[in-house]
């Protein structure tokens, strides 16, 4: 009860923090075009007074791509606040578990570009996932191994069978998910994988992922309206990037091929082992 009672007061401590920092942008001497044309369209009036509109997390791509313009716009005079309201919301999603990165790393192609967009993505997701980790073992290994014992003794048996090759196993899972990330970064401490190991593997294992999307977002930031993002041209720029992108996960699934030993699912869609010398 008492590990639950700690949770409850470091998620209640980080909501307040995130919710204070979004009501503290500051004010701008005029809205960016496309909030002002949203405004007007919905018949509200637009804030004379340059005040922003209330931040919220975006649920799809007309809500992000507003967002990165709103940002983008704030970005050119207070790069240290946009960049911290960034981050701080970034490792809150990733340190509890909330669905919903992708349209982050997005938004973070769109606001800071290819090469910038892409570290930060990298590194947050690095960090946030480190903090679920540890938050994890901290307060609810408990709880995890009730809520989802046959996935927590799968993941504790493969570990164990894998233990000589332990990070090449993490980064399949990474690359070829048997199961959710979210879920990965809450029961690795419970798995024993040690805190090295798992970072290396976050690191590395989503960076394609990562660089997917931010270079979407960088694209998203590049087009007049989102009927451009899926022309001829950007839907083949895009497959190029997962070609680029999915290079690694086929090294590491040769790899895995020879050197793991991975539960395939058979045909009547039960669980079988193959293991492979």
């Amino acid at each position: 009860m008492r590990s639950l009672v700690g949770l409850l007061a470091v998620v209640a401590a980080a909501s307040v923090y995130l919710y204070s920092l979004s009501l503290s942008l500051p004010a701008a001497p005029r809205r960016p075009p496309a909030a002002h044309i949203h405004h007007e369209e919905s018949g509200e009036p637009a804030d004379s007074s340059g005040e922003p509109s209330r931040l919220k997390f975006p649920s799809d791509l007309e809500e992000l791509r507003e967002l990165a313009e709103l940002l983008q716009f704030y970005k050119t005079e207070h790069t240290g606040y946009v960049l911290l309201l960034f981050c701080s919301a970034y490792l809150y999603k990733q340190s509890f578990a909330i669905p919903g990165s992708s349209f982050l790393n997005i938004l973070a192609g769109a606001i800071f570009g290819p090469y910038q967009g892409l570290l930060l993505a990298c590194v947050l997701t690095t960090v946030g996932s480190t903090m679920c980790y540890l938050l994890s073992q901290t307060f609810g290994k408990r709880y995890i191994a009730n809520l989802f014992p046959d996935k927590v003794s799968m993941l504790q048996r493969k570990v164990e069978e894998n233990k000589d090759r332990l990070l090449f196993f993490l980064l399949f899972l990474r690359f070829f998910p048997m199961t959710p990330n979210w879920f990965l970064n809450m029961s690795a401490p419970i798995a024993n994988i040690p805190i090295t190991y798992f970072i290396c593997s976050v690191f590395i294992g989503l960076l394609p992922y990562n660089f997917i999307c931010v270079q979407t977002g960088v694209m998203l930031s590049e087009v007049a309206s989102l009927d451009d993002l899926f022309s001829w041209g950007r839907l083949l720029q895009l497959l190029a990037i997962a070609c680029m992108a999915l290079l690694p996960g086929a090294l590491i699934r040769r790899f895995s091929q020879n050197r793991l030993k991975l539960d395939v699912p058979s045909q009547n869609g039960l669980n079988t082992e193959k293991k492979v010398q």
